[in-house]
């Protein structure tokens, strides 16, 4: 994204969004303390697919994993993608689920700086972040990965780590293509 004020497609107002989609924008935006939430005032405009986005958003946000493993996976796929939008929501969603800024940064340093970040990444979390980063870059998670994954989540676990990982990259190259602006620009 170039972090100009105005995306690809305008903001839309209480006329492109109907009823609905306005208060989920403005309930959005409150809760986030932004102004606007650009990412509801843009998708928003199609009004149906917004709200079936949502719905099935929402539920693998809030899903059968762990609040904690969810965001790790979030900031992870936010940062391979380089999506600015997703880590400033999500910073602050994972910090209160626990994952405090030296887990944070260790997420982001993940595998580079093996010998500090291990020291405070659990096995669990490293297995997430590999089979995170292989699902993003190759598309697919190796035999091998999917074996330390399948050690720590159960079929359903595994299933909705697949549908998680896939929305958020799908919603970071969204965001990227329709140059949705920050919220919270800095």
């Amino acid at each position: 994204m170039t972090g100009a004020q105005h995306g690809r497609i305008p903001s839309g107002r209480f006329r492109e969004l109907g009823p609905v989609n306005w208060v989920l924008a403005k309930l959005a935006a409150r809760t986030v303390r932004a102004p606007e939430m650009h990412l509801f005032t843009t998708l928003g405009q199609h009004r149906l697919l917004f709200l079936a986005w949502s719905i099935y958003s929402g539920r693998v946000l809030r899903g059968r994993l762990p609040a904690i493993d969810t965001e790790l996976v979030i900031l992870r796929v936010a940062h391979v993608r380089g999506c600015e939008y997703e880590l400033q929501h999500h910073r602050r969603m994972a910090a209160k689920q626990g994952l405090d800024a030296d887990l944070q940064a260790a997420i982001f340093a993940w595998p580079e700086r093996l010998d500090r970040v291990e020291a405070r990444l659990t096995v669990r979390q490293q297995a997430l972040l590999t089979a995170t980063d292989e699902f993003v870059k190759d598309r697919t998670i190796t035999d091998a990965t999917w074996q330390q994954l399948a050690e720590h989540l159960d079929r359903r676990q595994l299933i909705e780590f697949c549908l998680l990982a896939s929305q958020y990259d799908g919603l970071a190259a969204t965001m990227a293509a329709l140059d949705i602006p920050l919220d919270n620009p800095r």
